[in-house]
């Protein structure tokens, strides 16, 4: 014989029959439409861990009957993004960079591609826009140490500056103190005159002096006016424009013991219609020439 089923005197619901301090349980089920959700999600799970790879082991997991991964799936994709690119890259790759940034289509999608590639290689040291920093050199002025046309920024970017590349560009000013070519004295003095290349100089007995020193050691490279000469890579003088600082100081630092940047060669590591497309994107940021 069955006992009577309790009911809570207030709701009339049934209890489970245990109490504490006075309070009863109430016996109240699940709603059915919670109740058929939960045994969906299961029925979902089972079958998602037969198609998909679910389980791990100890040499492995199991790859489902789809055998489908997000390795798989992002190769893929990186597999239509290339088929896609396919054309656009195939008509720069059979054309110099000139000819490349002549076509008006594909100078807009060469500025696009550049940008994502400088972005991922160039930005740590030049910046996101091209704005350098101190021992690195501006992308977005009108000022080049070895030419801003889009030829001489590809050679620049293919072959690297003082790398380890044969074709690299190289120049290297002489450490004039380190290497007694020059007393600190006369260092200081042409520390002076180049700053008053600039018109900036505020001790005319030391730029005077520091001028007949800079005709002797230096205009070789930096020409008798402090211009420059972009076939050496020698920077102009005159421009207010430094590399690594132009106070005093700074310039006698670099006279006494010259710091030299290196960039590495990106042939090799980008492909050549990557190589044209960073150049052409180097080349519109505002310094091109």
């Amino acid at each position: 014989m069955t006992e009577p089923i309790e009911r809570d005197d207030v709701t009339g619901r049934p209890t489970t029959g245990h109490a504490w301090d006075g309070i009863k349980e109430l016996n109240t089920p699940l709603p059915s439409w919670w109740l058929y959700v939960f045994y969906a999600t299961i029925v979902f799970s089972i079958g998602y861990w037969v198609i998909y790879p679910a389980w791990p082991s100890l040499t492995g997991y199991t790859p489902g009957l789809l055998g489908t991964t997000a390795r798989g799936q992002l190769s893929d994709q990186m597999a239509a993004a290339a088929r896609m690119r396919g054309p656009w890259i195939e008509k720069i790759s059979r054309q110099t960079t000139e000819q490349v940034a002549a076509d008006p289509a594909l100078l807009a999608y060469s500025i696009a591609g550049g940008r994502a590639i400088f972005a991922g290689n160039c930005a740590p040291c030049h910046g996101a826009g091209g704005q350098g920093a101190p021992g690195i050199p501006v992308l977005a002025d009108d000022e080049w140490l070895w030419g801003g046309d889009i030829v001489n920024i590809e050679r620049s970017l293919r072959y690297g500056i003082r790398g380890t590349h044969p074709d690299a560009r190289r120049s290297e000013m002489p450490r004039f103190v380190v290497d007694e070519l020059l007393t600190p004295a006369q260092a200081a003095d042409v520390g002076a005159h180049v700053v008053s290349l600039a018109g900036e100089s505020d001790d005319a007995d030391a730029a005077a002096r520091g001028a007949a020193i800079f005709t002797e050691q230096c205009a070789v490279c930096h020409g008798d006016t402090g211009n420059g000469d972009m076939e050496l890579g020698a920077p102009d003088l005159t421009d207010k424009i430094w590399l690594y600082g132009g106070a005093s100081a700074n310039i006698i630092a670099q006279i006494s013991k010259p710091r030299h940047g290196v960039m590495p060669a990106w042939e090799g590591r980008l492909d050549d219609a990557s190589l044209k497309m960073l150049s052409i994107y180097v080349h519109s940021l505002g310094g091109g020439q």
